[in-house]
């Protein structure tokens, strides 16, 4: 044993676990997607900061030698953020079910399995469901992909084409 193994454990001592919030076979119940209107504490607190920085600039630039500049600038930075996260800090309106069954209705088939991605499109981050789906025959012919307005659920692209994939060499439930 190396005197380095000897300080720190062996590698038994280390288990690699999920924390117990995503761990997902404790999970019972509907998922709730969080939603993104969270930026605002923190976009409201960098105001703050930023708005504090600034009314010290402006009281104290002359007669500290703390204070200078940068104080300014700090506190501009601070305000420009803290203002972006506020317009950046959409509300989530539209639920993941929601948005599937936006997806269903515009790619023209029935719709088996489907998985919905959150992301965000553009300078102001507006929450947008990215939609995979498969038509429901077993194994699927048609595959679609739908981009969901998070805010207002409006379908904002889409496509649909058929499944270029071969699962020729798969049984029915899909294992080799």
């Amino acid at each position: 044993m190396t005197d380095d193994e000897a300080r720190s454990g062996s590698d038994d001592d280390y288990v690699d676990e999920l924390p117990e919030d995503l761990d997902a076979a404790e999970f019972v119940g509907p998922y709730t997607f969080p939603n993104n209107n969270r930026r605002r504490i923190p976009a409201a607190i960098y105001l703050v900061l930023g708005a504090l920085c600034v009314l010290v600039y402006a009281s104290r630039h002359d007669s500290s030698a703390l204070v200078n500049a940068g104080t300014l600038w700090a506190g501009v930075g601070l305000v420009a953020f803290g203002a972006y996260g506020m317009v950046a800090g959409w509300t989530l309106e539209v639920e993941e079910s929601d948005a599937l069954a936006a997806a269903a209705r515009v790619v023209g088939f029935p719709v088996g399995h489907a998985s919905a991605q959150m992301a965000w499109r553009g300078w102001l981050s507006r929450p947008t469901w990215r939609i995979l789906c498969y038509s429901a025959e077993n194994p699927p012919t048609r595959r679609g992909m739908v981009i969901v307005d998070g805010v207002s659920g409006e379908v904002r692209e889409w496509f649909a084409e058929d499944n270029p994939e071969d699962w020729s060499g798969l049984d029915g439930s899909l294992t080799a």
